[in-house]
C-alpha cells in the first residue's frame, strides 16, 4: 500500500487501543478510569484511543503504539491497523484476514532492526553548566555534585551541554546512559536515553559493606536524598522508570543486599509501582520499606522546599523584626525610666509618664481653686 489517505489514517487511529493491545500480546490492567500496561505502570491508555508513557515522555495514537511497542515501521503499523479494522481498499487485492488474539510479523516484509552501537556523547572540557543547573535550579549542594562527578556517575556533554548520567555493571563498565537537558527554564526539558544502552542497568552506587539499598526513579532524586540525609553509606539505584529491570540486575550481581527502601515518586504511578514491587520482593525474601517523599512529588521537590524555607528563615532572622523581638527587658526598663518621675508625698516609686501627666494636671487644678 502506498501513500495513505486521510480517511485511511482516521480509520487506523480509531481502532480500539485496549482491544488492540490484547491482540498483539501486551497485557493490560484497569486502573480507575484508564488502563495501564501490566509491569509498566507509567504507561496509561486514555479514552481507549490514546496512550502516554510518562517515564519516557512518549505517547500518541494507535499507530505510535505499534511503532513503539511492536517495533513496526510507519507503513507497516497503518496497514496492520487497517487490516485489523476490516478495511479493504477497492482498487487493491483483498489482504489476508487478521487473526484476533495472535499477532505475527509479516514475512519477508519486516526488516531486522540493526543493533545500534552504544556510543557515549562527547565530554565537555568543564562542568560549569552542570554545576550551575544542579546547584541553582535543583538546590543541590556543591559537595554532593562533586561527589557524583568524582564517582564518574555523570558528566556534562559537548556541544549540547546536557547532563549524562551513567549506569555501570559490577565490573565498573558503563552499560546505561541517559541525558537530561539543563536549559529548560522556558520550555519542556530534554530527556532521553543514549541509543544502544542496556536498560537492565541503572545509575547506581553500591557499597559492599551495606546490606541496604535505596531505590529511586530518577538520578537527581537519588542525589537529593543523599544530600538531605548526608547518607553516603547506603547503596543507591536510580531505575530511570518504574519498572524493576535494573533492580533485578543489581540484586543478581550483588548478593549481599538484603533490604531495600522504595523511594519512588509520590504520584499515582509511583505509589502503585512501589506497592507492587514491595509485594514482589517481600515474597522473594527481602526486607522492604516504602519511603515516599514526605512533601511533593519527588525527593528533589522536597529538597528544594527545604532549602528555600531555610533561606527564607535566615532572611527573616536578620530582618528588623529580630531587633524588636529580641529587645531585652533591661532596655525596656531604661526607656520607661527616662519618661517617669517620682510622685510627691507618695512612696510608690516610678510610674509611666502618662499617669504622671494626669496627676500633675489634677494638682495644678486644685491649686487654682
Amino acid at each position: 500500500m502506498g501513500r495513505f489517505t486521510d480517511e485511511e489514517l482516521r480509520i487506523a487511529k480509531s481502532v480500539d487501543l485496549v482491544d488492540l493491545a490484547g491482540n498483539v500480546g501486551i497485557p493490560l490492567k484497569r486502573v480507575g478510569n484508564y488502563f495501564s500496561i501490566d509491569g509498566m505502570d507509567s504507561t496509561m491508555i486514555f479514552d481507549r484511543a490514546t496512550w502516554c508513557r510518562f517515564s519516557r515522555g512518549v505517547g500518541g495514537s494507535t499507530i505510535d503504539f505499534l511503532m513503539y511497542f511492536k517495533d513496526m515501521e510507519y507503513k507497516e503499523a497503518v496497514s496492520y491497523l487497517l487490516d485489523y479494522a476490516g478495511y479493504v481498499k477497492l482498487d487493491a487485492p483483498i489482504p489476508p484476514s487478521v487473526e484476533k488474539g495472535k499477532w505475527k510479523a509479516p514475512e519477508n516484509k519486516r526488516k531486522e532492526k540493526e543493533k545500534v552501537p552504544f556510543i557515549l556523547p562527547e565530554r565537555s572540557k568543564n562542568c560549569k553548566g552542570l554545576y550551575a543547573y544542579l546547584m541553582k535550579r535543583r538546590k543541590l549542594s556543591q559537595g554532593i555534585v562533586s561527589y557524583w562527578l568524582k564517582k564518574d556517575l555523570m558528566y556534562e556533554s559537548n556541544p549540547y551541554h546536557n547532563i549524562v548520567f551513567l549506569g555501570k555493571d559490577a565490573k565498573g563498565e558503563v552499560k546505561f546512559a541517559s541525558q537530561r537537558g539543563i536549559r529548560d527554564m522556558y520550555g519542556k526539558p530534554f530527556k532521553g536515553d543514549v541509543p544502544g544502552n542496556d536498560k537492565r542497568y541503572g545509575v547506581n552506587i553500591i557499597n559492599p559493606d551495606s546490606e541496604e539499598i535505596n531505590v529511586f526513579e530518577a538520578a537527581i532524586d537519588a542525589m537529593s536524598d543523599m544530600d538531605f540525609r548526608q547518607d553516603y553509606e547506603t547503596s543507591i539505584l536510580a531505575l530511570g522508570m518504574v519498572s524493576d529491570g535494573p533492580l533485578q540486575t543489581i540484586l543478581e550481581e550483588h548478593k549481599h543486599i538484603k533490604c531495600m527502601n522504595l523511594c519512588l515518586d509520590n504520584d499515582v504511578p509511583g505509589r502503585l509501582a512501589a506497592k507492587k514491587l514491595a509485594r514482589k520482593y517481600v515474597l522473594d525474601g527481602y526486607e522492604v520499606f516504602l519511603r515516599l517523599p514526605p512533601l511533593g512529588k519527588d525527593y528533589n521537590f522536597f529538597l528544594q522546599c527545604e532549602r528555600e524555607n531555610r533561606e527564607l528563615y535566615k532572611r527573616l532572622d536578620h530582618s528588623g523584626r529580630k531587633r524588636i523581638s529580641t529587645l531585652r527587658e533591661p532596655e525596656r526598663a531604661e526607656r520607661t525610666k527616662s519618661n517617669t518621675f517620682p510622685l510627691e508625698g507618695r512612696d510608690s516609686g516610678e510610674i509611666p509618664a502618662f499617669t504622671d501627666r494626669r496627676y500633675a494636671a489634677s494638682k495644678r487644678a486644685a491649686s487654682a481653686r
